[in-house]
Order: C-alpha cells, then sequence, then structure tokens
C-alpha cells in the first residue's frame, strides 16, 4: 500500500522489498540445512566416536587374549621340558636296568659253568674213590657191595644235577626274570 502511495519510487521499494523477502527465505531456507547437515554431521561423529571405541576394546581384548595364549604357550613349552626331563630319566633308569640285567646274566652264566665244572670234578672224584676202594677190598662180596654203593650215589648225584639243570632253565623258559633291575648282581 505504501508503495502504491508513494508513486514509482514506491514500486522500487517493494522491488527492494520482494527481493530482500526472497533473499531472507533463502537464508532461512540454507540455515536450516545447515543446521540439519551440522546435526547429521554430528550424529556420524557420535557414531564414528562409538564405532573408535568398540575398536579400542576390541584390539585391548585381543592384544588380552594373545597375551594369555603367549602365557598358556609358555606353560606348554615348560610342561614339555618337564616331561622330556622324565623322559630322560626313565630312559637312563632302563639303560641301568638293562646293563643290571646283562651283568645279572653274565654272572648266572659263570656261575652255571663253575656248577658244571664242579659236576664233572665231583665225577672225577667219585671214579678215584671208587677205584681206591676196590683197591682197598679184602674179598670180592664187600668189593661188589661197595660197587653198588657208589653206584647208588653216582646216580643220585646224577638226578640232583638234572634236577639243579632243570631249576636254572626253569627262569629262562618261563620269562621270570627274579631279581633282574633291582640292582642285585
Amino acid at each position: 500500500m505504501e508503495a502504491a502511495r508513494a508513486g514509482e519510487q514506491g514500486r522500487g521499494f517493494a522491488v527492494v522489498a520482494a527481493e530482500v523477502r526472497a533473499l531472507a527465505q533463502r537464508s532461512a531456507l540454507a540455515s536450516k540445512e545447515s543446521k540439519m547437515l551440522i546435526q547429521e554431521s554430528a550424529a556420524r561423529v557420535g557414531s564414528g566416536m562409538r564405532e573408535v571405541e568398540d575398536t579400542g576394546k576390541t584390539m585391548d581384548a585381543m592384544v588380552s587374549s594373545v597375551n594369555k595364549v603367549s602365557g598358556l604357550i609358555a606353560e606348554i613349552a615348560q610342561t614339555t621340558a618337564d616331561q622330556l626331563s622324565g623322559i630322560q630319566q626313565v630312559n637312563r633308569a632302563i639303560t641301568q636296568m638293562d646293563s643290571n640285567t646283562q651283568q645279572n646274566a653274565a654272572v648266572v652264566e659263570q656261575a652255571a659253568a663253575a656248577a658244571e665244572h664242579m659236576a664233572s670234578q665231583a665225577q672225577l672224584l667219585v671214579a678215584a674213590v671208587a677205584k681206591f676202594k676196590l683197591e682197598l677190598a679184602l674179598d670180592g662180596a664187600d668189593a661188589q657191595a661197595e660197587i653198588s654203593f657208589q653206584q647208588q650215589e653216582a646216580a643220585s648225584w646224577s638226578q640232583s644235577q638234572t634236577q639243579f639243570d632243570q631249576r636254572r632253565a626253569l627262569p629262562r623258559q618261563s620269562g621270570y626274570r627274579g631279581n633282574e633291575g633291582r640292582g642285585v648282581l
């Protein structure tokens, strides 16, 4: 209205006022868009910060897990070393037992050889005593009785020797190990 009263100058004022209004509306619209963009950016920054915090927590959990795994690996290594030491001790004990067994076997063989030698010497001694007694016998009947007695003694001794040999062979046949592995020679 005032523009119509003012005339031509009022028309110019109306044009300027319309332009100012349009500019104010565009400025308000741009301000609202800027506000929305700022709010959207703030939301995105907040979301990004939460993601960074979650990532940090995940990294901390991973570091903790790696430390636990390292500890477990160290325990496994220690246990393995302990087992190796135990196996080595068992191996040394078995080697010692094997050595003792071999020594025991050698002693048994030596004892068997000595027993066989003593048996042959005893047979020679019995034969020598038999000849000596035969020469001293006064009559044939006494000599015959003495020969019979000596034959019985020789048979008894032979039977005892056979039983000894059978008992000595028994541990080898049955798997009996006796004192092997106990440090007994």
